[in-house]
């Protein structure tokens, strides 16, 4: 099975696309993941300009956020969904529902995805994500039963941080989910929090040993599912998800240089 390591475009969004994209192939990347442009021209610019590159596409929808409101949020979701499948990317990571919606309403969302990717021949993952559907672990078990083909994203620093744990106490939740993921959004996390300060610390051991851990069975998962391809994207984000100094505001480690070092231990540990 192929594993091919993405860039995050989130915390880069200052940079021109040709300086982002060359930055990402110095670092040795396969790929950008990334929220597209619902401009044409522009997103038919960055495509042709990471297809030139030599470097694959995930595309990315997190917009709904902006659209609590069930109606809006299901005609902002599918404008999103077409855009990001009309870039023909390997994949779309999509942040689906509210965890204040009824299952009712969330499935329904989960329904239109499903059709988009098959109008398109594009596959559609649901990254799990607090506030979103998948939130919490009781959140998504119910949508796992329902829906036994359902395909995941899985961003486990983000239960770490709605479970205030590092999920030891709950196996059967893992076990559950970790069978239905085709992504991994590759940060650490911890009981407090969605993103330990610097993982290489040794304060970190911990929280990273866990993660290792999930990304380690999903990896094994998906080669004994006969899959030919994995995706990881290291996803450490900028402030305020980095931690900053008092007063200052100034970061406290680099976050580009978090994502790269997570690049070279995933490729050590996956090669």
């Amino acid at each position: 099975m192929q594993i091919k390591i993405f860039a995050p475009h989130w915390g880069s969004n200052e940079l021109a696309p040709q300086t982002f994209i060359d930055k990402v192939r110095a670092a040795g990347f396969d790929g950008i993941e990334m929220s597209l442009p619902l401009d044409a021209a522009a997103r038919a610019d960055w495509t042709r300009r990471i297809a030139d590159a030599g470097l694959a596409l995930i595309a990315q929808q997190w917009e709904t956020v902006f659209h609590p409101q069930f109606d809006a949020h299901k005609t902002a979701l599918a404008e999103l969904l077409h855009n990001a499948c009309a870039a023909r990317p390997l994949l779309v990571n999509t942040h689906t529902g509210k965890d204040f919606y009824s299952q009712t309403q969330n499935l329904e969302l989960i329904a239109l995805a499903d059709a988009i990717s098959q109008e398109h021949g594009v596959p559609i993952v649901h990254e799990i994500h607090r506030s979103r559907f998948s939130g919490h672990p009781m959140l998504l078990l119910p949508y796992l039963e329902r829906l036994p083909r359902l395909q995941l994203t899985a961003d486990l620093s983000h239960w770490c941080c709605a479970c205030e744990s590092l999920l030891e106490d709950q196996p059967h939740t893992l076990a559950a989910t970790l069978p239905h993921v085709r992504h991994i959004h590759a940060r650490v996390g911890h009981a407090q929090g969605p993103q330990v300060a610097d993982f290489r610390a040794p304060e970190a051991a911990e929280a990273l040993r866990a993660h290792l851990q999930w990304w380690d069975r999903i990896v094994t998962l998906r080669r004994a599912a006969g899959a030919g391809l994995l995706t990881m994207t290291p996803e450490f984000g900028p402030a305020p998800y980095l931690q900053t100094l008092p007063y200052t505001g100034q970061p406290t480690v680099d976050q580009w240089q978090l994502n790269v070092a997570m690049l070279q231990l995933l490729r050590a540990r996956y090669a």
